[in-house]
């Protein structure tokens, strides 16, 4: 019984000395470290778009100051006139271009399809 302990506290030994060095290699190019904040995530990696997603839509929807664009909830992308792809323009040079990425995710959310019309400017504001 006594040898059986032994060996099971050798082997215990051995198994941890072998785990340490192979997870301690300084300057080893396996350990990938990934951001948990959504504000890290630069529209290359779709993962990381996908699961920023999936949380925001775990949470409270967040306004910017857009309320009025609600009413557009439902209706298609190429269905705005360029009256109404105006308030669109009007709330989006109205903030900050780190927003911008938010407030395209806060529209998705609420069902607010962006007009086509302002598409390529939001693309451009987001890159």
């Amino acid at each position: 019984m006594a040898i059986l302990i032994i060996s099971l506290i050798v082997l215990g030994v051995v198994a941890a000395i072998i785990g340490l060095f192979s997870h301690n290699k300084e300057g080893s190019s396996d350990v990938i470290n990934v951001g948990t904040d959504c504000s890290t995530c630069d529209g290359e990696n779709t993962k990381c778009e996908q699961e920023c997603m999936m949380e925001a839509a775990t949470r409270e929807i967040e306004y910017f100051d857009d309320e009025e664009l609600d009413a557009f909830k439902g209706r298609r992308s190429d269905d705005y006139t360029d009256e109404e792809a105006e308030q669109f323009r009007e709330v989006m040079y109205t903030m900050r271009q780190e927003e911008v990425k938010d407030w395209n995710r806060s529209l998705i959310l609420r069902g607010v399809a962006v007009p086509d019309q302002l598409k390529d400017e939001l693309v451009m504001l987001l890159e």
